[in-house]
């Protein structure tokens, strides 16, 4: 008489092993993270942003002072808004500002919002770049979020045009993002 294993033969579980690995490849391949699709662009972009607000004064330190007069006037509405304050220093003829403490809270670089993706616009087709993976150049449409309520005032965007348009109506703009095997990113360069 013959007895019958209760384990499936060798061939049998390869099978199984393969057919099993060959469905979750398929499936994964069909979401991958690294696929040219403009819902991973999108993704990797707002990641990259979440951090990296824009903001009025990338480069200025306070307490600032200054005597030309557009910039005092364009200061002068964030004193009006006491996110400043302001003394002017008669011996050298200039305005001198400082952070209020209203103004600590956004200080020093006054940041108004991050982009969100709105539209991918269009890509290049990847390429192998500098960074040694495929690359693509990427325009995309975005709006700003998490805007503060001084960024919406209509005197300080009077004062910061550009700042304005960003806050109301977003913008365009180009990004290169690398093919990783964790995905789409902004190449370190």
């Amino acid at each position: 008489m013959k007895s019958v294993s209760p384990l499936p033969d060798a061939r049998m579980m390869k099978f199984a092993c393969y057919s099993s690995l060959a469905a979750v490849l398929l499936l994964s391949g069909c979401n991958s993270k690294t696929k040219a699709t403009p819902e991973n662009f999108t993704q990797a972009i707002n990641n990259y942003y979440l951090d990296r607000s824009e903001c009025l004064f990338p480069d200025i330190r306070f307490p600032y002072a200054t005597s030309d007069p557009e910039v005092t006037k364009q200061m002068n509405t964030l004193v009006k808004s006491h996110l400043l304050e302001s003394s002017y220093e008669s011996s050298v003829k200039t305005t001198r500002y400082t952070v209020s403490t209203v103004g600590n809270r956004f200080a020093p670089r006054f940041c108004y919002g991050h982009r969100s993706v709105t539209t991918i616009d269009n890509f290049t087709p990847p390429q192998k770049g500098p960074s040694g993976f495929p690359e693509t150049e990427i325009t995309y449409h975005y709006t700003l979020k998490d805007v503060p309520v001084w960024a919406q005032s209509p005197d300080i965007g009077t004062a910061y045009p550009k700042m304005s348009r960003a806050v109301s109506d977003g913008g365009t703009d180009k990004i290169s993002l690398a093919q990783t095997l964790a995905g789409w990113q902004v190449p370190e360069r």
